[in-house]
């Protein structure tokens, strides 16, 4: 696991909108890797990505009424992740960025 540092108790602690916020940044990150063809960058943030995206799917909104949507999106949004890495869909890359996007505009507005 690239993000040692993280585990149930740490995750389940952050806020869900600031879970999403952390997918953004790597999203992001693989998206100007691919765009910029360097490979290993965007592997290597693909791998952190998909690690946040699958520790959110484990365990985000335990306890919530709305797991069962937030799952469905986020099991949606990471087979769309995967399958555009791969063949590398930048227009798919750049759609799953800006998707992520808003969610660390909001975490961003949030904090001021």
């Amino acid at each position: 696991m690239t993000h040692s540092y993280l585990n149930e108790d740490r995750w389940t602690s952050i806020p869900f909108i600031e879970q999403m916020a952390n997918i953004s940044s790597e999203v992001g990150r693989t998206t100007k890797w691919v765009l910029k063809a360097k490979p290993t960058m965007a592997e290597n943030a693909f791998i952190r990505a998909l690690e946040l995206i699958d520790l959110t799917i484990k365990y985000g909104r335990i306890n919530s009424p709305l797991r069962s949507t937030m799952l469905k999106e986020l099991c949606k949004v990471r087979e769309l992740f995967c399958g555009a890495y791969e063949i590398s869909d930048t227009s798919t890359l750049t759609l799953i960025d800006k998707y992520f996007e808003h969610f660390a505009i909001a975490q961003r507005d949030k904090q001021h």
